[in-house]
């Protein structure tokens, strides 16, 4: 089967599927692939922050995001020892919803495929893994894809390469990578939640230890941080063991962490901060995790991959209602969002590297750190890092207008 298309997105997450409604919206045809038959996947990112909440403000569609089930985080709070302390508060951010909402990101990916399925020029094909580049006369035409039913080709004037750190098309488009690295590594798991539960601190360091709870309604998804391929020294210790470990950051959870009964219970996420040295060739962008991939710190990578897609349909529309656009085009993206990365990224270091890595190797500071008491004594400061994690450097706003197809 062939299909043609003025734009095929590889990869249906936000990034992609944001893409895609942003350009179907401006008239754009596109087409979506996504490997997978469904997105109900657990132990994904579920944070909408404020900046990613503005621009569905900005596409008109708020009020029917908010009315799906969600919660809304207006502070980050932590829990260093014995001590709280507020890391950041959202509500005096410029924007139309001062919070984070925890949304699970199938529920937001559905919500996105609803816009786009608004417009006739978005299609979206579900169980499609690209596993080939389409190429003539040195520019990316098309990719290939299998599906249930076949391979497919899909011709296209531009391809976006959305599917995320363990890109297929950026490792076939051989684009060159600069490899940051990470010092540590993260295990998922969930664990109930309990009425008496209030008041739970979003992270916890004590005893060496980093433990970080997001609020599911009915469950907390929890990650464990641990030193960078620690995974199976873990293991070997026992999981009775790793269980009062857990215990030991945060000991309310005493009562439930046998609900732990087995490794499979646990998700191994590899953490890596890279970032593409040229995000394009001829015919060819990388957006999102795909063009730089983030450090859970912050929990920003989500809504980071929102921005690039912003920005691309802001100066891709034009180019593509006419045909494939020029180099130039695909260099301003770049160079739109590329400096908003580097800067997130190098804050990423500093905090994975100079902080959790530390505690994680030298032990439980005896009290709170400078920083952290200046937020404790100043709430006023609480306002900066509210601004990088809830808005990130450079904003983008939606440019691209609504139209009919072309």
């Amino acid at each position: 089967m062939t299909l043609e298309t003025r734009c095929c997105i590889a990869g249906g997450g936000p990034a992609g599927m944001m893409l895609g409604v942003l350009l179907a919206r401006a008239g754009v045809p596109v087409v979506v692939l996504e490997k997978h038959e469904d997105f109900l996947r657990d132990f994904r990112g579920d944070t909408v922050h404020p900046s990613t909440l503005e621009v569905i403000h900005e596409l008109g569609v708020l009020q029917e995001f908010l009315k799906r089930p969600h919660s809304e985080l207006r502070e980050l709070r932590g829990m260093i020892g014995n001590e709280p302390v507020t890391i950041a508060d959202f509500s005096h951010l410029p924007v139309k919803c001062p919070f984070i909402a925890m949304v699970p990101q199938w529920d937001f990916l559905n919500f996105l495929v609803d816009q786009g399925r608004r417009y006739p020029t978005f299609q979206l094909v579900m169980r499609a893994e690209v596993f080939d580049l389409i190429e003539r006369d040195g520019r990316i035409t098309g990719v290939r894809a299998q599906t249930p039913d076949g391979p497919i080709d899909v011709h296209a004037d531009l391809v976006i390469g959305a599917d995320g750190r363990g890109s297929i098309v950026r490792s076939l488009a051989r684009l060159p990578i600069e490899d940051i690295g990470a010092p540590i590594d993260v295990l998922w798991m969930r664990l109930s939640k309990r009425a008496t539960d209030k008041g739970a601190s979003l992270g916890n360091i004590r005893n060496g230890h980093v433990f970080v709870m997001l609020d599911r309604g009915d469950y907390w998804q929890c990650a464990y941080v641990i030193p960078k391929d620690g995974y199976e020294a873990l293991r070997r210790i026992g999981l009775e063991a790793f269980r009062a470990e857990i215990v030991g950051v945060v000991p309310f959870l005493a009562d439930r962490v046998a609900e732990i009964t087995s490794w499979d219970h646990v998700r191994l996420l590899t953490v890596r901060i890279d970032r593409l040295k040229q995000w394009h060739r001829p015919g060819l962008l990388c957006i999102g995790d795909a063009a730089h991939a983030m450090s859970p710190v912050g929990g920003v990578g989500i809504n980071l991959a929102i921005q690039d897609a912003v920005a691309a349909a802001n100066i891709l529309y034009r180019p593509l209602r006419q045909g494939a656009p020029s180099a130039a085009y695909l260099k301003a993206v770049q160079r739109r969002r590329e400096l908003p990365t580097r800067i997130t990224q190098r804050m990423q270091v500093v905090v994975q590297n100079r902080v959790i890595f530390r505690t994680l190797t030298g032990g439980a500071p005896t009290s709170l750190p400078w920083p952290a008491r200046l937020l404790r004594d100043y709430p006023i400061l609480r306002r900066i890092p509210a601004r990088l994690v809830g808005m990130g450097f450079r904003p983008e706003h939606v440019r691209s207008p609504e139209l009919g197809p072309t």
